[in-house]
């Protein structure tokens, strides 16, 4: 398959590493100058890698667009709309959009919005697995479909959405997390290096093997969820109602910025991120069948 790359920042340039990776040719494209030059010095020589700056002859001989411009709507449109006029009609165009709704996007596709829907990647895609899949109202059932056996296909997790919410589901999960983390830094309950601490050492480590449901239920001894529910859910109910929320005053940026660099003090970015990349291969490792 000939597989368009729309963008080749960080997620983008993942993408096309991972695309190459199942033996797929990558045509990718970007405005952004040196752009060519970085993605080829990050992935290395590769003779089924092709870079034009020029959108319409990058998706013209496409079998599958993934697109990865910057998260503005007016952006996306301008993207989708090259993307539409150029792409066989047939072929699905997947938004690796984070936050925007599938509908909203395909307002940049009059001509075809039937093949466009958000596939939502976890950065790094060519290492996490989970691609999420949201159809918006114009959606067809064959390019869900198509992309969802895509997906499956270069190894990703393929998750079907059920309905269109702004972040889809992972990030509105994180989101949660994230407000109840930025609150107890405002309060002065915890530090940065705390809360970061208390999620590694702590809860993250069964989230790498169990969902959160899952976990609950092996939580509950013999009587599972059932018996975790009767007797920890008014507990949890109360701690619902006590959770707090934050807003980004400059305040609460300025402590959390300082924080972290004072947490990672001495630390080099790109150590950080190989560290990153290895434990989660190192727990993908894990999780398959026969354990390697």
């Amino acid at each position: 398959m000939m597989i368009a790359v729309v963008g080749t920042g960080v997620i983008g340039e993942s993408w096309a590493r991972l695309f190459l990776a199942h033996g797929h040719d990558v045509t990718a494209t970007d405005p952004a100058p040196g752009a060519e030059e970085r993605l080829r010095a990050s992935l290395g020589p590769s003779e089924r890698l092709r870079f034009t700056d020029d959108l319409a002859a990058a998706v013209a001989d496409a079998d599958f667009v993934q697109e990865n411009g910057p998260e503005r709507l007016e952006v996306k449109h301008e993207l989708l709309a090259g993307v539409d006029a150029a792409a066989r009609p047939d072929v699905v165009v997947a938004s690796s959009s984070s936050m925007l709704r599938p509908t909203d996007l395909a307002r940049g596709a009059p001509a075809h919005p039937e093949r466009v829907l958000v596939g939502h990647p976890f950065n790094p895609p060519h290492l996490v697995p989970l691609v999420e899949v949201v159809p918006g109202e114009a959606t067809s059932e064959a390019a869900v479909d198509a992309a969802m056996a895509f997906y499956r296909a270069v190894g990703r997790t393929p998750l079907r959405l059920r309905a269109e919410l702004p972040g889809h589901l992972a990030n509105r999960l994180q989101a949660a997390l994230w407000r109840e983390a930025y609150s107890l830094v405002a309060r002065g309950v915890a530090t940065v290096a705390d809360v970061d601490t208390a999620i590694t050492e702590g809860p993250g480590l069964r989230w790498a093997a169990l969902g959160p449901f899952a976990n609950q239920h092996l939580s509950g001894g013999p009587g599972g969820i059932a018996h975790v529910l009767e007797h920890l859910g008014p507990g949890t109910e109360a701690l619902w109602a006590d959770l707090g929320t934050a807003s980004h005053t400059p305040e609460l940026v300025a402590r959390i910025v300082a924080g972290v660099d004072e947490a990672l003090a001495g630390s080099d970015s790109a150590d950080l991120l190989a560290r990153r990349d290895a434990v989660i291969a190192a727990v993908l490792a894990a999780r398959a069948p026969d354990g390697a």
